[in-house]
């Protein structure tokens, strides 16, 4: 496999993890967080960090990161979880200006505005697809348990959900919490990959893709949120021979997806064993009607 085809591959699997948390906040217990970059930010300079001054090893220093990130989401959480709507939105979008702000300014530590070069690059494509692959068996297994069940509850009716007994600020905290270690880790892997990072890489525009990846891939399914990290982080590339014209090409898809499949590319459509079967069925029952029409002819 060409170095370039990796690096696309490492780029999804990044996002993929990062769309992951952001898919079980937004998509399944009904939180719209703006702040995803904010945890990334976090992520990355942690780790960073930990490999550089204090020379952990690369699985230390990305828990680290992890940690660190989904730690900070506690106290974030206390005041902005029981924000309605719109105001939790915005109170995440500040959140991660603010972060980046901080960054920015404690030059000593973080390099400021220039950022930390020389970061060692210690990302594989083995090690991303491992993490991605695991992080997504864990989300889904999450989703159909009871716990996930309430987390669909409350993003439906919060009022209903508690009035049935369901602890909705304990469950939004709780993938509030998944969500920031998730994010971490995804910025962890990116400094380790990139091998430069710098507050430009996290402002509001890294959040805004990764919403736009998890509507894209459809707000109730796991499965269309991984599909489009892949889809919308190979696509620029695809259209990379449009020169200027790509990043048009860009939006014009994810306009057109948006308009004609509200819902998303897979809605709530999951992949599942019952759901191949099903497609296996259908496929097989459609080839032997086909042949049965021939044999009459």
């Amino acid at each position: 496999m060409s170095p370039y085809l990796q690096g696309i591959l490492i780029l999804a699997g990044i996002n993929v993890l990062a769309v992951l948390g952001l898919s079980l906040l937004t998509g399944f217990t009904g939180s719209f967080c703006f702040g995803q970059a904010g945890f990334l930010t976090i992520g990355a300079y942690v780790a960073t960090l930990l490999t550089m001054e204090l020379h952990v090893p690369f699985a230390v220093a990305l828990l680290g990161g992890a940690l660190f990130s989904a730690l900070v989401s506690i106290p974030l959480g206390l005041p902005t979880l029981k924000l309605k709507g719109d105001y939790f939105a915005i109170a995440t979008l500040g959140f991660a200006e603010a972060t980046r702000l901080i960054v920015e300014n404690l030059e000593k530590i973080t390099g400021g505005s220039r950022g930390i070069p020389g970061i060692p690059t210690k990302t594989s494509l083995p090690i991303v697809l491992v993490l991605a692959v695991v992080a997504s068996i864990c989300i889904r297994f999450y989703v159909v348990s009871r716990h996930g069940r309430n987390c669909v509850a409350i993003r439906e009716d919060e009022t209903a959900a508690q009035a049935i007994g369901i602890n909705t600020f304990r469950y939004k905290q709780i993938s509030f919490f998944i969500n920031a270690a998730l994010a971490g880790l995804a910025g962890g892997l990116l400094s380790h990959y990139v091998g430069f990072i710098q507050p430009a890489m996290f402002g509001i525009q890294k959040s805004t893709e990764l919403i736009v990846m998890v509507i894209f891939g459809g707000m109730h399914s796991v499965t269309g949120a991984i599909l489009a990290a892949i889809i919308l982080t190979a696509l620029p590339e695809v259209l990379r021979a449009a020169a200027a014209w790509r990043l048009v090409a860009y939006g014009a898809v994810v306009v057109l997806i948006m308009v004609t499949r509200p819902q998303g590319l897979l809605g709530n459509w999951e992949l599942s064993r019952e759901s191949l079967m099903a497609i296996w069925n259908g496929l097989k029952s459609r080839f032997s009607k086909k042949a049965v029409g021939v044999d009459h002819g």
